[in-house]
């Protein structure tokens, strides 16, 4: 028997309302909180205080690295129908974002911004870079969320939709993160 029970279904687009209403305001409680941190905020100790700061960089770098293997990883194996394989690959990539995101603030709260002086042509593709980086990941944090909750929630055709969106905008800004980094560390003296 099938019957449609129009209450199911506009309890359903309900409970996604509250959730994608959910979504926005934690994205925007994270990103004011890292627009507050990164640009208003002064570093907590004195740089050389603590050294392990110093390397917290790297660490993002790396981070950064290891999701954008997950990411390629996890999309491969989509294609390639191995869900389960995929799942693992994405919940990895999930993971390896929030580890950086956690060390981002660390970094920030100890180091304060870091200013790039790099001069030359090396000053325009460093700020192209770290603009679009900037602004994707805003739009990042809350399609990622959304991505995550679709798939949680076994609505894979949305999911699926979403996906095409989040997957190459977590990629880029993975990606220039490091470029990010790189360019820092060699072209910022």
């Amino acid at each position: 028997m099938n019957s449609y029970d129009p209450d199911l279904k506009n309890s359903e687009v309900s409970n996604d309302t509250k959730v994608y209403v959910l979504i926005g305001f934690l994205s925007f409680g994270v990103l004011s909180f890292l627009f507050w941190l990164i640009y208003f905020k002064t570093g907590a100790v004195q740089e050389g205080q603590v050294s392990w700061v110093n390397s917290l960089p790297a660490l993002n770098a790396f981070l950064n690295t290891l999701t954008s293997i997950f990411l390629v990883t996890g999309f491969t194996f989509i294609k390639q129908n191995k869900i389960v394989w995929h799942k693992r690959a994405m919940y990895l990539a999930t993971v390896t974002s929030a580890l950086f995101l956690m060390s981002y603030i660390a970094y920030h709260h100890y180091h304060g911004d870091t200013k790039f002086v790099g001069s030359g042509p090396i000053r325009s593709i460093y700020f192209s870079i770290l603009i679009s980086h900037i602004l994707l990941s805003a739009i990042q944090v809350p399609l990622i969320l959304a991505t995550l909750y679709l798939a949680m929630s076994k609505k894979f055709v949305k999911h699926k939709k979403v996906a095409k969106i989040t997957f190459p905008i977590w990629l880029y800004v993975s990606v220039t993160g490091v470029l990010i980094f790189i360019m820092l560390k060699w072209f910022n003296v």
